[in-house]
């Protein structure tokens, strides 16, 4: 009995032992290397955009209600226009936004002053305020109207003597301004309701 108790031991210990091999490991997808490396594709936020996102957290120790709500506005306009298919990359981009958020302020601004709601003129009044103090400060040059229409008259002059007319004197006429206003800032409504009064005439 003992000697077959100590066989069946002996069998046991010198039993081969079999290891399971792990999961091997597995190199990253060419999909995967894409997603993992699109942060870094990113190009970096403009500027101006880095001192509104300081400018933000200041006002909130602050407690500054009208800067809070302007700069709110921007980077929640911000925000929608990252959904789109044009995302703000620049600051003139970013100007640009800002002049229509101001442009709403004071149209909120003519309709509370006609419901004679004063309060709410001067808070529309303060915040358009503000939105020029950063337009102004952004390092982004605003052509004026007299400065604008100099520009037209001169575009459409060198359209016209090339020879262009018609449909295709309008559409140079955007082209060659295109070029001559890239890196201001403009607001193109204007400029197109400017062109077309100036090549009628």
């Amino acid at each position: 009995m003992s000697s077959r108790i100590a066989s069946a031991a002996l069998r046991v210990r010198t039993a081969p032992i079999t290891l399971r091999a792990g999961p091997r490991f597995q190199q990253p997808t060419l999909l995967n290397r894409l997603y993992s490396s699109s942060a870094d594709d990113l190009p970096p936020p403009p500027p101006l955009l880095q001192k509104l996102k300081s400018d933000l957290k200041t006002a909130m120790r602050a407690k500054d209600a009208n800067r809070l709500s302007v700069l709110r506005a921007i980077m929640a306009a911000n925000l929608n226009a990252s959904k789109t298919a044009s995302p703000i990359k620049t600051d003139v981009q970013l100007v640009a936004l800002m002049r229509k958020i101001a442009k709403g302020a004071e149209d909120a601004a003519a309709e509370a002053r006609a419901a004679g709601r004063q309060d709410l003129v001067d808070k529309e009044a303060a915040q358009v305020a503000i939105l020029a103090e950063y337009m102004q400060g952004s390092g982004v040059a605003t052509l004026g109207e007299a400065e604008l229409r100099a520009l037209v008259d001169k575009v459409v002059g060198e359209v016209r003597a090339a020879g262009a007319e018609g449909r295709t004197l309008m559409g140079n006429v955007m082209k060659g301004l295109n070029t001559a206003l890239e890196g201001k800032d403009v607001d193109r409504k204007s400029l197109a309701e400017l062109v077309k009064k100036v090549t009628a005439s």
